[in-house]
């Protein structure tokens, strides 16, 4: 039987102690939370937290090198049974002596936890180290406590509570056994991601106690966390007028308990919606946020309330499956018939429950912004927001900024704006950001928000992210008669703007698709992050063999601005930097723009400098100079052939990364993981071609200019022959590969697609919901990981990620309804079903022998091992798969520290690590590598 509930008030009955602080965030669970401080009878579970904090550090270092060092160093956590010995020393190099202990702190009623080390000598140390010296990790400690009811008689029928938490700018924490608990007992410590960016729109960290608490008396448990300080999280401690840096970072604890009438809410931080204009709506796509309290839920429909649903259509665009803890958006396609004028969107959402026993109905209400149509007399005031699916099905917001006129069907490109680290574009303190760039008068601006506040440093994801607005743009202005004559053309190009971290995003952006951009400014960007805080206190440099730390290294390389310079000799370029950043230091403009001066000293690039100002200034973008710069990009945008160079460079790193330059591009690489570069000149005679390291590469007859037409072609010293009907065709392109020493022509569409690798982040940039893949639900552990690698994807960039079982990836492989989303397999121990289908196929060097993991005769099940490797997709050739592979449970935590949420993680496409890694960092790396053409083993980038 079927039982059906209607949901009207939404409650989720968080009870918390008065005791510290510790309530969920309400923001995070919507207007489906309440909070509920202690009473005098408690009628549900209580936690309290102590706000006194055992403290050990600092130890030196490097951004990123956390997710290879333990969370727990320099302690051993798997292995602690004993209290923890607070009278205890460890090295640091950063202390007098050469040795630190525990220290104490104190947290506020609110969170906040500050922590610092005065008695480090700082000045001393950045005197010759720089800010490289600041950064540090820390290790806090404290104790929670978790109160029974005092007022339920059947205690014994209680099911442990789960706690909600939310850490702000600490990278990892855990909940443990108090000390005094054997080894067995406490388990492998289970790592939980922060919200080390501050992100908004975070959901909290669901966490199961690694011991039920007692049903009479509390039970205490040890909370520990990895604090680790980052310049360009904290900033420079000189801002506040000290030398002495301060980590800070807040923590707030909550019980999660899902009443029956309860089981799923909404969670509004993650709705998704678009403005309205003259009532027609800006956009197609609608999301839900839902989250699930306890068991697995399917979204089966959706049905609009009130008189809209005559003028409007709301339809699930897919199914949407959310498991225990998940928080999903709903995507939902809008359509409509009529204009409707309403301020709010009102349906209902129906779901169903796993054995299909129950369903529920969440009420939905979404605001609708409306406004009146821009018109050239009087052009709307503010940002309009819109919407679009990324990724096929995952909905997604984007501003643009009307033009003054309409451009009356000539089509002018937009610009497209890139916003600094730690700036959501929604947000009214945000508002700056759409101000800062002037209405144009003919040219939309576009501001798309990089999946989050952060993204992915405007790459992967994010950089696909931003391409898909603009044409996300033109479907909007198309599909309405009364907007086509503003409409901006298919596939267009645009103008790059960008400050901070969105200049170093314009930067790369421009490099990597020099056809698609037209010009670009970028404002206070730094080159790249090993140059921004360089790597200078690495604890791993101390361990690792420079051959293995090179291989590592390399899966940074598609991210480093300085090595694509050549492909932007043609692009005009306004480079701006405040004098006196202190932010992101003038140099790195100084020295960006030194670069492409040394490729071309001709080079369309020019400095302004403005001395004395800041990071940030009101009219870095406001002022004649811009304004004239790109009033003449964008009226000149249709002449830029006629200034193709004679001679330049394509320089490449990965071919699925890299877009064509003057018609010219590098298809496959011939040893992948290493830059290659194609050095064209073109002379009155001959059109001469010099190769780095290129496998096969394309020209299009039409893009070379008309005087070098008809001459003799060379590529390495061989002469190409090429008849005079391949001249006449202007469509022309051609293609050559290597084969045995010599360039051999080929039609296009028959050189294969180089596969997205060169390091596993690529599995972040996916065409739809990424896919991870567990043995079964009942394995604890691996659903957890499943869980927490979900959690981490919808924080930091906004992923949708559905989790199914062995069985259900195996079915839709069979059926052909897989997808072509990018697949995660996780797995412990023996490997599944599944995971040895998809590796029987032995399309990668790595195999199955009985029942685990081998790479080239070796097996890889030894205590405490983890492996990460990119795979071929068993559909989509497109797409990837990464497996995750832990021998153990220690192995497997070990595995996840190393998927790379955030840029700067160095891991390539295969890596296998071990339990030295903890105390080492990459110095624990047992082997890495990048695969080689059609996934082969790549001797010349492997180490193993």
């Amino acid at each position: 039987m079927v039982v059906t509930r209607r949901i009207s008030l939404l409650l989720l009955l968080v009870l918390v102690s008065t005791f510290s602080v510790i309530k969920a965030t309400s923001d995070s669970l919507g207007d489906a939370a309440q909070i509920v401080m202690g009473s005098s009878g408690r009628e549900g579970w209580e936690v309290s937290v102590s706000t006194e904090w055992d403290v050990l550090g600092p130890f030196p270092i490097h951004a990123r090198e956390q997710h290879f060092i333990s969370p727990s160093f320099p302690l051993n956590l798997s292995h602690t049974s004993d209290p923890l010995d607070l009278q205890a020393t460890y090295p640091s190099s950063y202390a007098d002596g050469g040795y630190v202990g525990w220290t104490k702190a104190q947290s506020q009623e609110d969170g906040a936890l500050e922590v610092s080390f005065p008695d480090i000598r700082w000045e001393s140390l950045r005197a010759t180290e720089g800010w490289a010296a600041l950064q540090h990790h820390n290790l806090l400690r404290t104790t929670l406590t978790v109160y029974p009811p005092s007022e339920i008689p059947k205690k014994q029928d209680l099911s442990p509570p789960r706690l909600v938490v939310n850490l702000v700018q600490g990278s990892y924490f855990t909940v443990r056994p108090l000390a005094g608990a054997t080894v067995e007992s406490r388990g492998e410590p289970e790592w939980h991601m922060g919200n080390i960016y501050a992100m908004g729109a975070a959901p909290p960290n669901t966490v199961e106690l690694p011991t039920p608490p007692g049903l009479t008396e509390p039970t205490t448990y040890e909370l520990v966390v990895s604090g680790d300080y980052e310049i360009r999280l904290f900033g420079d401690p000189r801002h506040g007028g000290t030398e002495v840096p301060k980590l800070s970072i807040t923590l707030t604890v909550g019980i999660e308990e899902g009443s029956p009438l309860l089981p799923v809410i909404r969670d509004t931080s993650h709705d998704i919606s678009c403005d309205f204009v003259d009532g027609w709506a800006f956009g197609d796509a609608i999301g839900v946020g839902i989250r699930s309290l306890k068991d697995w839920w399917a979204v089966t429909s959706v049905k609009l309330s009130g008189g809209l649903s005559e003028d409007i259509e709301l339809a699930l665009l897919q199914d949407t499956r959310i498991a225990p803890s998940q928080t999903r958006i709903v995507p939902l396609k809008l359509t409509q018939t009529k204009a409707v004028l309403s301020d709010r969107l009102d349906f209902t959402v129906q779901l169903q429950s796993n054995d299909s026993t129950t369903t529920e109905e969440i009420r939905v209400s979404i605001p609708i912004r409306q406004h009146a149509r821009w018109t050239s007399a009087e052009a709307t005031p503010t940002a309009l927001k819109a919407s679009y699916f990324f990724g096929t099905s995952m909905p997604t917001s984007f501003l643009v900024s009307p033009p003054a006129e309409s451009s009356a069907g000539s089509f002018v490109p937009p610009i497209l704006a890139l916003h600094g680290a730690g700036v959501d574009i929604f947000a009214p303190e945000s508002e700056f950001w759409v101000n800062a760039i002037p209405q144009q008068r003919h040219s939309w601006v576009i501001f798309p928000s990089g999946r989050t506040a952060w993204g992915l440093d405007w790459h992967g994801p994010s950089t696909q992210e931003a391409l898909a607005t603009v044409d996300a743009l033109h479907h909007i202005l198309s599909g309405r008669p009364e907007w086509q004559e503003w409409d901006i053309a298919p596939d267009t190009k645009f103008l790059l703007m960008g400050h901070s971290n969105g200049g170093q995003g314009a930067w790369y952006l421009a490099a990597r698709h020099p056809e698609k951009v037209i010009a670009v400014v970028p404002a206070a960007g730094y080159i790249k992050s090993q140059s921004y805080v360089p790597w200078v206190q690495s604890r791993s440099a101390h361990f690792v063999d420079p051959g293995l730390r090179a291989i590592l290294d390399a899966s940074l390389t598609p991210d480093d601005n300085d090595l694509f310079l050549s492909n932007l000799v043609d692009t005009p370029v306004l480079a701006i930097h405040g004098g006196d950043d202190d932010n992101v230091p003038v140099w790195h403009t100084r020295e960006a723009v030194s670069v492409l001066k040394t490729w071309n000293p001709r080079a369309n690039v020019t400095f302004r400098e403005d001395p004395g100002q800041g990071h940030w200034y009101d009219n870095i973008f406001a002022n004649d100079q811009v304004e004239s710069f790109v009033s003449q990009a964008l009226g000149s945008h249709a002449t830029a052939l006629s200034n193709t160079s004679r001679s330049f460079t394509l320089t490449v790193a990965s071919p699925t990364d890299v877009g064509s330059l003057h018609g010219w591009r590098i298809h496959k690489i011939r040893v992948p993981g290493r830059l290659a570069r194609l050095f064209v000149e073109m002379g009155p005679d001959s059109v001469r071609v010099r190769t780095i390291n290129v496998k096969a590469f394309s020209m299009h007859i039409g893009s070379l200019p008309e005087d070098v037409w008809n001459v003799v072609f060379i590529v390495d010293g061989q002469t190409i022959e090429l008849d005079q009907a391949t001249w006449d065709l202007p469509d022309f392109t051609l293609a050559l590969a290597q084969e045995r020493g010599l360039w051999i022509p080929y039609a296009p569409s028959d050189i294969p697609v180089a596969p997205s690798t060169g390091r596993v982040a690529n599995f972040l940039t996916t065409s739809a919901p990424i896919i991870i893949v567990i043995p079964n639900r009942t394995s604890s552990r691996l659903l957890s990981a499943a869980l927490r690698i979900a959690h981490a994807l919808d924080v930091y960039h906004k992923l949708d990620a559905e989790i199914i079982e062995d069985g259900e990836a195996a079915r839709r492989l069979k059926e052909g309804s897989l997808g072509s989303g990018n697949m995660v397999i996780l797995n412990s121990g023996e490997l599944s079903g599944f995971a040895t289908t998809i590796m029987d196929k032995r399309q990668t060097p790595f195999g199955v022998r009985g029942g685990t993991l081998e790479l080239r005769g070796r097996l890889l099940n030894e205590s405490s091992m983890a492996t990460l490797f990119l795979h071929p997709h068993p559909v989509d050739a497109t797409s990837l798969v990464l497996f995750l592979y832990g021998a153990d449970l220690s192995g497997l935590e070990r595995g996840l520290r190393l998927v790379p949420i955030r840029t700067g993680v160095t891991v390539p496409d295969w890596i296998v690590i071990g339990a030295l890694a903890d105390e080492r960092g990459s110095g624990g790396v047992d082997g890495a590598g990048v695969w080689g053409n059609d996934w082969s083993w790549n001797e010349a980038m492997s180490a193993f």
